[in-house]
């Protein structure tokens, strides 16, 4: 009679690496057994280039002091990983290489690496190829950046008390996770910490597309700065907020001057606002500063105005470009896109789901990504998202306390259970006894070990 033996028992190391590979920055470090922000590391996730034709990998921006004219080239576009090149090198800038953020050697350290909603089966399984071949890391998972969210405490977030120790490992049972980020925007439902693939919804408008546009506008309105994208990025993260009131904002930055409009003209000064180009030679940055009408404000901006201690400054007054640009998370149609917006998009994520399930989705509602921290953006989309949403049911929406930073937070807590860690991690060996196509379908939950 043959005898059986037992399989051997899967033995991770102590190290754990997370990884948030986001378009515009990755959030990167190691986990441990009381996660914390401090633990988490935000590195450009780019490689740039500047006028003196000087190369500029990941965390090495953070040194660079003249962004004029600057160049960038970034291994994720549309929110999809597609250039490893690119992504290597800057993965070893911040891992392998001499002075590396985050040193670390793969053979001894597991991997949890993000992707966004519906990645190609194709990228995938080169990202798989890369993990194991090229890097060798001991064990490996990839998995939706917004399911990281669900092990966070979402009852603390909406003002209700923490839950029990016993339970605080495990995911949250229901949650509705909007993302707006860099690339694009996402709806994503979690059942038990598991995505509801066939509910999750996208905006083709992130970060981006906002700072692409409000480039559009000002250089046909002030100055050509279509070359100026880290510029235009700073003056949209300093200026932009979300109108609550579209059209009425619309009419108080209105030009004319007839005396109808003279009421309207009174709350103009609330929104223009002149923004201080910054001086890359002299070390200065951009700021912006309330609207100056004086005659003498205008003289200097045109430089005819000099004296002891004046100083020539470059500005620019900006008016409804300051929530026009950000409206398109709401309206996409203003520029002809068949999107729903960011709310209507969310009700679009319910009508795939069991109507059972839109209560605890909509009492439950977490908001990430960076253009979550655009002022007005909150009460904008919680008071859409409740004019939408079945008047039976509560709409309880909060923000991640860092909105940046909150998947890989959440990817540390579940690295910090062995137990959770194991049941989601593949180990190199069973890569090389499966193969890939085996992964995929692990990490899809249609194999289950």
């Amino acid at each position: 009679m043959p005898r059986i033996t037992k399989p051997t028992e899967r033995v991770l190391p102590d190290q754990t690496l997370i990884i948030d590979n986001g378009a515009y920055t990755m959030k990167a470090g190691f986990a441990n057994a009381s996660p914390t922000l401090d633990n988490c590391h935000a590195i450009p996730n780019c490689i740039a280039r500047d006028r003196g034709r000087r190369v500029w990998i990941g965390a090495q921006l953070e040194k660079c002091n003249d962004f004029g004219e600057i160049t960038f080239r970034r291994p994720v576009e549309k929110g999809f990983l597609v250039n490893w090149e690119a992504q290597k090198a800057i993965w070893d800038n911040a891992f392998i290489e001499k002075g590396a953020t985050l040193p670390c050697n793969p053979q001894s350290t597991n991997l949890v690496l993000t992707e966004a909603p519906n990645t190609p089966a194709a990228l995938q399984k080169n990202c798989d190829e890369i993990v194991f071949e090229e890097y060798e890391f001991a064990s490996y998972s990839r998995c939706l950046s917004p399911a990281l969210n669900a092990y966070h405490d979402i009852q603390s977030l909406h003002g209700a008390p923490s839950r029990d120790s016993n339970i605080q490992a495990l995911p949250a049972e229901c949650l509705l996770v909007i993302d707006s980020g860099f690339s694009h925007s996402t709806v994503t439902p979690l059942f038990n910490g598991k995505p509801i693939h066939q509910a999750i919804r996208r905006l083709d408008i992130g970060g981006k597309f906002l700072t692409n546009y409000l480039k559009e506008l000002i250089s046909i309105r002030h100055y050509n700065m279509l070359d100026e994208t880290h510029l235009m990025n700073e003056v949209k993260e300093t200026i932009c907020f979300i109108s609550e009131d579209f059209k009425r904002d619309l009419e108080r930055t209105w030009k004319g001057a007839s005396a109808s409009r003279k009421k309207a003209l009174d709350g103009e000064r609330e929104i223009v606002v002149d923004y201080v180009l910054p001086d890359y030679n002299a070390h200065k940055q951009g700021f912006m500063r309330p609207h100056d009408r004086s005659p003498s404000a205008k003289l200097r901006k045109m430089g005819s105005l000099s004296g002891a201690g004046d100083v020539t400054e470059e500005s620019m007054t900006l008016g409804n470009e300051r929530f026009t640009v950000p409206e398109l998370l709401f309206s996409p149609g203003d520029l002809g896109m068949k999107q729903e917006g960011l709310p209507g998009t969310v009700l679009q994520s319910l009508s795939g789901l069991p109507p059972g399930l839109w209560p605890a989705m909509l009492a439950n509602i977490l908001v990430v990504g960076g253009n979550s921290k655009i002022q007005g953006f909150m009460k904008r989309l919680e008071m859409e998202v409740r004019q939408l949403a079945p008047a039976e049911c509560a709409v309880r929406i909060a923000r991640a306390p860092d909105p940046i930073k909150s998947a890989w937070l959440g990817g540390a807590h579940l690295a910090a259970k062995r137990s959770a860690l194991k049941a989601v991690q593949v180990t190199r060996q069973e890569y090389q006894e499966h193969g890939s196509g085996w992964l995929g379908k692990v990490f899809s939950g249609s194999v289950l070990r």
